[in-house]
């Protein structure tokens, strides 16, 4: 079996643009997004150890990042979420496990209340389920993010955040050579235009209200030093009380828990997969794992 990360790129047209996405191995659909200004390959320590468990790992780039067009003029919680609705129905193999990273886990709760019959799973690193800043504060941010994320020193700047403000304590070991493929690809205008676009539209608050109709099994990750929250375990708590889930902390890194700290992340997730019920309502047997 080929555990490898796909690299075949493949293409969903959607209403403004087409998004990319890669499709590895056979077995019950996982189908995984990253956050804000980031890249598919947030997932490559993760995708061959589900590949090998027998999942098929379907990983798509977000609006107007990666390899998806830059022709979009909406972002979002809710506009990733219907990318995902709309993903999962063209793959027609679901109900899926949806993974998402910090905005990618708002929109994976965001399709799994609007639509519980795609939806078996829930795989949440560092989401958001609701607004943590005031309004004064997300009206500085946005000002902010119009005069950082421009030409010619916008990728540079989030490369540099990214480093230094998301990804902090443990680095992976190919931390560089990601931040270097995000930064490659906020060189061009286009794209640095649409991550600018999605950090000024990015708001949370939409979330919230939906918590409560979430009916499938979640497992929500984040780590203790991410700055995105105040006290994280107390939030990840919150976020696991809301949802009815399982939760994971993960010490000495931040905000992407799965790029930093793969080996206690990946273990984490193959159990929470193997505990689900198959799309039929029965328990799948993964004892055995490649």
């Amino acid at each position: 079996m080929d555990i490898n990360p796909a690299t075949t790129v493949t293409y969903l047209s959607r209403p403004e643009g087409r998004l990319a996405y890669t499709d590895a191995g056979t077995g019950p659909l996982v189908v995984a997004v990253p956050g804000m200004g980031d890249l598919r390959s947030t997932y490559d320590d993760l995708v061959p150890a589900l590949v090998a468990a027998g999942h098929r790992v379907v990983v798509a780039d977000l609006r107007g990042h990666g390899d998806s067009d830059t022709t979009f003029t909406t972002h979002g919680d809710v506009a990733t979420g219907t990318d995902l609705v709309a993903l999962v129905e063209h793959l027609d193999a679901g109900p899926a496990v949806l993974v998402g990273s910090s905005l990618g886990g708002s929109a994976a709760v965001w399709a799994a209340a609007e639509r519980p019959d795609l939806v078996r799973g829930l795989v949440l690193m560092a989401p958001h389920l609701r607004e943590l800043g005031s309004p004064a504060q997300l009206r500085t941010n946005r000002l902010l993010y119009r005069v950082l994320f421009v030409r010619p020193w916008g990728a540079a700047a989030w490369g540099s955040l990214y480093t230094s403000m998301f990804a902090k304590g443990r680095k992976s070991p190919r931390h560089a050579q990601h931040v270097a493929e995000i930064r490659r690809s906020m060189s061009d205008a286009a794209h640095l235009r649409s991550f600018r676009d999605l950090a000024v539209a990015l708001d949370h608050s939409v979330i919230e209200p939906l918590v409560s109709r979430v009916q499938a099994p979640s497992l929500v990750v984040v780590g203790e030093l991410d700055p995105d929250y105040k006290d994280a375990g107390a939030e990840l708590g919150r976020m696991r009380d809301a949802l009815g889930g399982s939760e994971l902390l993960v010490p000495g890194v931040g905000h992407y828990p799965q790029h930093q700290a793969p080996d206690v992340v990946t273990p984490a997730v193959l159990d929470f997969l193997a505990g689900l019920p198959a799309a039929d309502g029965s328990i799948r047997d993964e004892g055995a794992r490649a």
